[in-house]
């Protein structure tokens, strides 16, 4: 039997909301698959549903329905765009947005039922930085950070990797800045965030991609599809191909790193190998 390989798990995150995260997520995804990768973008928002507003999907099951046993987590995949696939939150569950350590744990042992049909998974999470986010980034492998440029956003992206690298010692953070008007600009967004993030934390920073400002993303958002459908030749498909390029040669985890993550039991044969 041949070894199956590691599924690439990125967290898309970020310390406040309007930041455009869940369209950052949405389009990286699709570029993958259009660059051949088999994905699959799991709506971490678990109580308040974005993505499949963002995308116009009706959903017949979510998140709740698995973890009250009703289906498994196969049964509630939904196609998206590009052949991307999306595993649906619930919408206005109060109790969803705020589980347990348990039932965060079901929710990523879950997914071992998926490993050998995907290669990416994008977990776009909820803002700010609660237990469920916290769960979630540490649970992948990648953590990438979408910040824009505005004071909240920088603070509150601070506040976030600061959390998350006291509960769960990840050092290192990829970060998008997004919706600015130049790749100086971008540039100089990340530079402010990470003048104060290494001068106070043990973190590094690690600068991914400049999205710009694009109205062809708000015209997107409207109709209710991705901008790399609609608008394949718009700057901003430029940059989340180039986001997309760049996550194809992050590095493969190897062995699993002693805590609870996603597809940890691959990890484990892996290593027995």
């Amino acid at each position: 039997m041949a070894k199956l390989e590691p599924v690439q798990v990125v967290a898309v995150t970020g310390g406040k909301g309007g930041v455009g995260k869940s369209n950052v997520a949405i389009n990286t995804a699709v570029a993958l698959a259009q660059k051949g990768k088999r994905v699959v973008v799991l709506d971490g928002d678990l109580g308040l549903a974005n993505i499949d507003v963002l995308l116009g999907i009706r959903a017949q099951h979510d998140m709740s329905d698995v973890l009250e046993g009703r289906c498994e987590l196969k049964d509630i995949l939904v196609e998206g765009p590009g052949g991307i696939r999306i595993i649906p939150a619930s919408s206005g569950t109060p109790h969803m947005a705020n589980l347990g350590e348990q039932e965060h744990a079901g929710i990523i042992h879950a997914f071992s039922q998926l490993e050998n049909d995907l290669d990416v998974l994008i977990v776009d999470t909820a803002a700010g930085i609660s237990k469920t986010v916290v769960s979630f980034v540490r649970a992948c492998q990648e953590a990438l950070v979408v910040v824009c440029d505005e004071p909240t956003s920088i603070t509150d992206a601070y506040a976030l990797i600061k959390v998350i690298n006291q509960d769960s010692h990840l050092g290192r953070f990829r970060i998008v800045a997004n919706m600015v008007r130049s790749d100086k600009e971008g540039e100089r967004l990340f530079q402010k965030l990470a003048s104060v993030t290494e001068r106070f934390l043990d973190v590094t920073l690690l600068y991914s991609v400049a999205i710009p400002y694009d109205d062809h993303v708000r015209r997107a958002v409207r109709r209710q599809k991705s901008v790399m459908e609609l608008y394949p030749g718009s700057k901003a498909a430029g940059a989340y191909n180039q986001l997309a390029d760049q996550m194809m040669r992050w590095p493969l985890p190897t062995a699993p790193r002693g805590h609870l993550e996603f597809f940890v039991e691959r990890l484990i044969a892996g290593g027995m190998r």
